[in-house]
């Protein structure tokens, strides 16, 4: 069977599996059950995004396409604003920006699924066929099987009713696999062999791994005798995901292409760190084992999809435009007693398109075309000089929901710094925090200053930092929340990443999508990723302010910069 006469597509959910107790198994969120059921009855508006994907109220933690439609399955707690009570709460789209929301796909009813119905994906079988597989919990011991749910009516374009078998569940856990440690299951690939395969997110001890299963038929499913792949002292692997790309170009593939000129990129959201990481490497089909290139590193040392507050990722191929999608989780910084107390938590950054950098080292991420459809009103900027100290207000837009793209240029990098001996054991975010955005630096810091109040009382700086070490140059962005907000209580960090690029041209690129209480940010055409949470309290609507800054002694040029209001989307008719 080739894979070229199926569409194989992803569904992603992107909230991850988590615990209903602290009692000797993963707490991937922490329960609150005294807010958990805790109707909002006044939402409030302030921080509500204008242009990111998010409910009307309570908490949330991705999407399928299908005959035209762009399916958004997500984690949802109807009845509070923090975790709990969860159920598939499903929004529809043709563009992945205006959304039409739909009633609940799947919640709690069975025994195999009656204490959480958890992270999943699905895959379109022969004929056409969409089919979710989700983790279920069976008791109260927090035992996870993995279960499967079939539409009601194919004929219906929103897919609206899914019916989940008695024959359930496909996959419960042998002997020797952690049953409260096992759950997400991705999309299905198929093999040469005439064998389906998934993994399975586990760990065994400390060991974080993905457990593979094959099947012909799909309903009976055989783990295999060796984990997909698997590494030492990483803790649960949550959430994984496994695909294809191309050594050339950016066109996406199916999942099910495994030959080629192709990579194959696996990702998991490490439950002890609460971030997502992925390495670049090589699928042995006949084997079954994935094997990381040696320019890739397994666990919190290595690459991430973003550097800031972003978990429980998933991709899935885009038919309608051949290219892979990726979702991200961005959860709040805010505290739980905030959240209740504004109604609402979490909302899904905006859609990226994925790819593998000519490098063939990292993947590069860019928002998705269809968000230019809400770009509004526009400013030009091109060759304005920054010195040592100086920034200037971008305006004429609104500051507060808006889309910048800026690149900033240099004559010399013979001033940056030099990069410390001792910082070789910190990790980029230690970094940002000691050579923060008004640190003095020599080529940076310089970037723009988002979600700013007039006097700079609040403010979430966005930058830029060149280093010198040895024989290279070493480049730094950083999203510091630490003057976000005049508020405490929210978790302000320094978050940051390096950025590998060519500074031969002496030019840096930063984008940033700007939307009240969250700041997406892009650095040299999408090689690193930062998403801030944050939560002023006097820079807000209409009183945010943008500016663009240089703290470096050596001048900056502002050589072109772009910026848009960014106008709401609209509820399909």
């Amino acid at each position: 069977m080739e894979a070229s006469k199926f569409l194989w597509v992803i569904l992603v959910v992107l909230g991850t599996a988590v615990t209903l107790n602290n009692e000797g198994v993963e707490a991937s969120h922490k329960v609150y059950r005294e807010f958990e059921s805790f109707e909002a009855v006044k939402v409030k508006q302030l921080h509500r995004t204008g242009f990111h994907f998010q409910p009307k109220k309570h908490w949330i933690n991705g999407p399928m396409y299908y005959n035209g439609i762009y399916h958004l399955f997500y984690q949802y707690n109807p009845k509070g604003a923090v975790w709990g009570n969860i159920v598939w709460a499903h929004s529809v789209s043709t563009d992945m920006i205006n959304w039409k929301p739909l009633d609940p796909a799947i919640y709690p009813s069975k025994p195999f699924d009656q204490f959480g119905c958890w992270s999943g994906s699905a895959t379109i079988l022969p004929g056409n066929k969409p089919i979710i597989l989700y983790t279920g919990i069976v008791d109260q011991n927090n035992t996870q099987v993995q279960n499967y749910a079939i539409p009601a009516n194919y004929s219906d374009p929103y897919l609206q009713e899914w019916v989940k078998p008695d024959s359930n569940p496909l996959v419960s856990a042998e002997m020797g696999v952690n049953g409260s440690a096992f759950r997400d299951p991705t999309t299905a690939w198929w093999g040469k062999d005439g064998h389906w395969r998934i993994v399975v997110g586990s760990r065994r001890g400390q060991r974080g791994m993905v457990y593979l299963y094959r099947s012909r038929d799909f309903m009976k499913w055989t783990k295999a005798k060796h984990p997909l792949h698997s590494s030492a002292k990483s803790g649960m692997w949550e959430c994984p995901d496994f695909y294809p790309v191309s050594l050339h170009g950016e066109t996406g593939l199916e999942t099910s292409v495994v030959e080629g000129n192709i990579k194959h990129v696996f990702k998991v959201s490490l439950d002890l760190t609460r971030y997502d990481y992925y390495t670049i490497g090589t699928y042995i089909q006949e084997k079954d084992r994935y094997v990381p290139d040696n320019t890739s590193v397994d666990g919190w040392a290595g690459l991430r999809y973003d550097y800031g507050n972003f978990y429980a990722s998933k991709t899935f191929y885009d038919a309608g435009k051949n290219r892979r999608i990726l979702w991200g989780w961005a959860n709040e910084s805010d505290t739980a007693h905030e959240d209740v107390q504004k109604g609402w938590a979490g909302i899904q950054t905006i859609p990226r398109m994925v790819w593998l950098d000519k490098s063939g080292k990292q993947l590069l991420q860019w928002p998705i075309e269809e968000l230019e459809t809400l770009r509004g009103r526009k400013v030009h900027l091109k060759n304005k000089k920054l010195n040592l100290g100086d920034r200037f207000e971008i305006k004429g837009i609104t500051a507060a929901q808006a889309d910048v793209e800026v690149t900033f240029a240099f004559q010399s990098l013979d001033k940056a710094e030099k990069f410390d001996p001792s910082w070789e054991d910190m990790d980029a975010q230690q970094i940002c925090s000691h050579k923060g955005s008004t640190v003095e630096g020599g080529v940076g810091p310089f970037g723009l200053l988002t979600l700013a109040s007039k006097h700079l009382e609040e403010y979430t700086p966005v930058f830029f930092r060149v280093f010198k070490r040895q024989d290279k140059h070493v480049v730094l962005l950083c999203s510091d929340a630490t003057s976000s907000s005049l508020n405490e209580k929210p978790y302000k960090p320094s978050f940051a990443g390096f950025v590998d690029v060519d500074l031969t041209h002496k030019k840096l690129s930063l984008r940033s999508l700007i939307d009240h209480s969250v700041v997406e940010s892009f650095g040299a055409g999408g090689k690193t990723c930062i998403t801030s949470r944050v939560y002023p309290t006097v820079a807000v609507s209409n009183n945010a302010h943008l500016f663009a800054f240089n703290n470096g002694t050596e001048s900056v040029k502002v050589e072109s910069l772009h910026a848009w209001s960014m106008n709401k989307p609209l509820l399909m008719n």
